[in-house]
């Protein structure tokens, strides 16, 4: 099957532009990546938990709740062995939220709005705005002028990020790299926007010649931006600046563009690396979102959004049954991921996150140079933690090492948790594994040099 680009879809009787590729077209028809069979996970059906009936006699002989408490003594050991073992996934997994145990017993649920109370009086607000604030305060907008809220994860961040840019300008068209997060383009699906888009550099950020290009292919409609502030595979940061100057320069002045940027890891990370470049609201951006449970770290899925207030109107509306507002993707909200996040933002503060930022890129460095010491093809990008090398030959070692992985190539993401002694135990098992994945000269290393440019591949031909 053939790339099909720039194929016209009519919408609501206008016509706008998707880019459907070779990808989304075999991935939606079923198991191939770019000619390469996607590997999925197992069945869980073949090992999951029945749940079963009490029998009559079980408060006085005890037997459910003894079969309860042994059922959750094993997973909780298979938790500790799947934790150290786990590289591939974007989670902090250093946390101690012990004092937070007193309050498992309530059902705190942030319904509506954070900003105006409802009537459901066990709720977390008052933590809720206090961690929006210091996220206010780190992307450089007052308190008067941005809205936001606590998220379930950073797709969220990401749903409501570009519903806030199509509200604002309804026939708008979605320009996303190709190397942006799945949640981008499932948010284009379930808006039924236009969506475009836009090539990458070897890198995996975005490319402003192309993105120029397909913005005056498509002049005529506002343009709505989603700004990668690190990709999901290679960590790419997307060069703000020069979106919004290719912006100007196809003559799109600001009052006929949005740009969401989704921060989801890098975001939190960006703020303290020396001399990196600045995501703030002083530059004519909409909204920025990140995860909650990635690089703080946190026991359930969260995320933060922040948009501007000005914007925030055209998508709320008030609800009498909860005497509060809905500006909110989902109804009810745990109430209790913002007190987790307001307590890490105050036990670690700036100095705290920078000191762990640091030890993440030195991290990074030293698992880049062990790879490359080692013969591997390996990549990193300069704000990154995520290191990319060729992929395992072995799918057992890629399962072991919970890795994720995109045709030729997988990453290992350098979390506050991962640590040198752990990186070595993964450089050793992967060297002393790869020598009998290639020890048959029929079986080579791949070449990926497409995937991250020649001067970072080792194979045959590029060493």
């Amino acid at each position: 099957m053939e790339a099909v680009d720039a194929v016209p879809v009519h919408l609501n009787g206008k016509v706008a532009i998707e880019d459907i590729d070779l990808m989304v077209v075999e991935a939606e028809n079923g198991n191939k990546q770019n000619g390469r069979e996607i590997v999925l996970g197992r069945n869980v059906h073949t090992t999951c938990l029945e749940v079963t009936e009490p029998e009559a006699d079980d408060e006085s002989t005890g037997d459910k709740e003894a079969y309860m408490a042994s059922v959750l003594a094993r997973y909780r050991k298979n938790l500790m062995e799947r934790t150290q073992h786990h590289l591939g996934y974007p989670y902090n997994l250093d946390f101690d939220y012990g004092a937070l145990g007193q309050l498992q017993h309530f059902s705190i649920n942030n319904l509506g709005d954070p900003f105006i109370e409802s009537n459901y009086g066990v709720h977390s607000r008052q933590f809720e705005v206090g961690v929006l604030d210091w996220f206010a305060r780190l992307w450089e907008i007052e308190k008067s002028e941005y809205w936001g809220y606590i998220t379930n994860c950073g797709t969220e961040g990401n749903l409501h990020g570009i519903l806030v840019g199509r509200e604002v300008f309804p026939d708008g068209i979605l320009y996303a790299s190709r190397d942006s997060h799945y949640s981008v383009f499932k948010a284009a699906r379930m808006y039924r926007m236009g969506c475009v888009k836009v090539d990458c550099l070897v890198s995996g950020e975005i490319d402003c010649a192309d993105f120029k290009v397909k913005l005056l292919a498509n002049k005529d409609k506002p343009a709505i931006i989603n700004v990668n502030i690190g990709t999901t595979v290679k960590g790419a940061v997307d060069d703000l600046d020069l979106v919004i100057q290719t912006l100007e320069e196809s003559g799109f002045s600001q009052d006929r563009f949005y740009i969401h940027c989704d921060g989801a890891l890098f975001g939190l990370m960006m703020p303290f690396v020396k001399q990196a470049p600045k995501v703030t609201f002083q530059k004519p951006i909409g909204s920025v979102s990140v995860s909650g449970h990635k690089f703080m770290g946190c026991p359930m899925p969260c995320g933060v959004q922040i948009t501007r207030m000005k914007h925030i109107n055209v998508l709320s509306s008030n609800v009498e049954y909860l005497a509060s507002r809905d500006a909110t993707i989902m109804g009810s909200r745990n109430g209790h991921a913002p007190i987790f996040l307001w307590y890490t933002l105050n036990r670690k503060g700036y100095k705290g996150f920078q000191k762990e930022v640091q030890k993440c890129l030195r991290n990074a460095y030293y698992l880049r140079d062990r790879l490359r010491d080692a013969g591997i093809s390996a990549m990193l990008n300069e704000l990154s933690s995520t290191v990319v090398f060729e992929r395992p030959l072995d799918e057992d070692f890629v399962r072991r090492w919970q890795l994720a992985c995109q045709g030729n190539i997988a990453h290992v993401v350098v979390m506050p948790n991962v640590t040198i002694e752990k990186l070595d135990d993964f450089l050793n098992d992967l060297v002393e594994r790869r020598s009998t994945w290639y020890q048959d000269e029929k079986a080579r290393p791949p070449c990926i040099a497409a995937d991250i440019g020649s001067q970072n591949c080792s194979c045959g031909l590029h060493k």
